[in-house]
């Protein structure tokens, strides 16, 4: 614990405007605590005065709070005096400010996968490698070695292996040549080697980089864990940077981060659930390895999805690593009210005869956000309790068409998003098992217009305090109307649409605030159109 001890501390925690929730006592009273820098501090002379105010009040609660700093503060204090420190000169006592490294850790994935030479080392059997090969022959017509070793991302010592081996057993003939040596032979299918090719594809119609063993992958997602990621309080508002956000919101989800366990965000929409979700991944500094599919008892897995899966923060030029596997920024994958059962499960498609990781798969060593959550096309009750070993032992189970049951590590932060209450999403054995849950509370006015100032020099709009003064007295007070976090961003582009439509320029005029406001909010007077919805399906 540090305290600050100092007049001049005292009077600078008094003569700022807001602070933290986590400042108090109870609520927004028994002021306390000062931020520096991003370290917490007691301040000494606040809680004097906090205890005598909390004496007079006859506040058990806030008294039992405000004695146990006084205890540590006067330990402190006697520790200090042992040491020969000079009390009136004095400004911190207690634990020492944390260095620049424990302030701001930095995450250095140092895992990378080791190039196979041999076939061996691809941990693959030779059959499933010759069936590969011949598939990929057989879609292309023929093929150089140079080719194949590209399309299978091996090294061609492995891919020269096998096809000398493939032109013994009569499956292949070279049937040209491009360029000088072995490497630029063309290779064609032998009659024997069209059906066998025809044969493997009745297994898999895959044909791409060679997959990587199941449990390659799962030492390679110990290696590259979430709970190597550190926040601290310097560190998350760097990762927040340009975002106004309540410091109590922060002090919530840095813990949570640091946990690498699940948490649940709820609040009214338009809060910044989903974003503060994607700043999270700003704190995870390095980059990850993931293969392209995996093998698993001959099933093949897609596990590279283009669409989930963004390319690296920093740029990757080492060489002799396995280009079996792909480097990405750390994953964060969303869903929303389009989730069902069936997506958290492998997705076989009957075609291609492969299966798609699903959501949770591919989030390893990331993010995983139900947006939402609560509106899903199935029970939330359902939803939890399939959760529930996932989130308790931290490993998931999938299975494939045959009936063969695989383990899967569940090392995600997995984080859900609602607008609803969370004691009506569950009970309290499925809720305990969400270790964090958070509000993600309006912002104050202040903040509000910080955001409103922000966007209009994002969108180049002239900011002006009479037009945000106008827009609160016109549509704000009378209706009581809550702010919103996303309402300046929202407004601004209502604004710019209509002003495109009148012919003019943004400005925070009445008119303009008026037209975009009457399209932005929906009438508070109930209207019968005739028509009915079904919200309880």
């Amino acid at each position: 614990m540090r305290f600050l001890v100092d007049q001049r501390s005292y009077d600078e925690m008094l003569a700022k405007k807001s602070h933290p929730r986590d400042c108090y006592a109870r609520g927004s009273e028994y002021l306390h605590h000062l931020y520096q820098d991003g370290v917490k501090y007691v301040v000494a002379r606040a809680v004097y005065d906090c205890i005598k105010k909390a004496q007079e009040a006859g506040d058990d609660e806030a008294l039992l709070h405000l004695l146990f700093h006084k205890d540590a503060l006067e330990k402190a204090v006697a520790e200090a005096r042992q040491r020969g420190v000079d009390l009136r000169t004095a400004r911190a006592l207690g634990d020492p400010p944390p260095t620049d490294q424990q302030a701001r850790p930095q995450l250095n994935n140092s895992f990378a996968p080791a190039e196979p030479l041999t076939p061996e080392e691809t941990g693959l059997n030779r059959t499933f490698l010759y069936e590969h090969t011949l598939r990929l022959i057989y879609n292309k017509g023929r093929a150089t070695g140079a080719e194949l070793a590209a399309e299978m991302c091996l090294n061609y010592r492995i891919v020269d292996v096998l096809l000398s081996e493939l032109r013994k057993q009569e499956m292949i003939d070279i049937g040209g040549q491009r360029g000088y040596g072995d490497i630029n032979y063309e290779y064609i299918l032998s009659p024997r080697g069209v059906q066998a090719a025809l044969d493997a594809q009745l297994k898999t119609m895959y044909a791409g980089p060679a997959p990587v063993q199941l449990d390659e992958w799962i030492k390679s997602v110990s290696a590259q864990t979430v709970k190597d990621v550190v926040v601290t309080r310097r560190n998350i508002r760097e990762a927040f940077d340009g975002l106004v956000m309540d410091e109590s919101i922060l002090n919530a989800v840095g813990p949570a981060v640091n946990s690498a366990s699940s948490m649940m965000l709820f609040g009214y929409p338009g809060n910044g659930k989903t974003t503060i979700a994607e700043r999270i991944t700003h704190l995870m500094g390095d980059d990850v390895f993931i293969p392209y599919t995996i093998y698993v008892d001959g099933a093949v897995i897609k596990m590279y999805d283009s669409i989930v899966h963004e390319p690296p923060k920093k740029p990757w030029n080492e060489e002799g690593y396995d280009r079996r596997w792909v480097r990405i920024s750390r994953p964060v994958v969303i869903v929303g009210g389009e989730l069902t059962l069936d997506g958290l499960g492998l997705i076989y498609n009957k075609d291609s005869r492969m299966y798609e990781a699903p959501f949770q798969m591919k989030a390893n060593c990331g993010i995983f956000l139900i947006d939402d959550f609560g509106r899903q096309q199935v029970r939330v009750f359902d939803l939890l309790n399939r959760w529930i070993v996932p989130l308790e032992k931290r490993y998931d189970f999938l299975t494939t068409v045959t009936g063969k049951k695989i383990q899967i590590p569940f090392d995600q932060i997995i984080m859900f998003s609602t607008n609803l209450d969370p004691n009506d999403l569950g009970d309290d054995a499925l809720l305990r098992r969400i270790k964090f849950k958070i509000e993600i509370i309006d912002p104050t006015e202040e903040q509000w217009r910080e955001i409103w100032r922000i966007m209009c020099r994002v969108r180049k709009v002239p900011y002006d305090d009479k037009g945000l003064d106008y827009l609160v007295a016109k549509w704000y007070t009378p209706d009581a109307r809550p702010f919103r976090m996303c309402q300046p961003r929202d407004i601004i582009l209502q604004m710019e649409a209509i002003a495109k439509y009148n012919m003019e320029q943004v400005t925070l005029n009445p008119d303009l605030l008026d037209a975009a406001c009457a399209t932005y909010f929906a009438s508070k007077e109930k209207k019968n159109f005739g028509a009915k919805v079904r919200l309880d399906l």
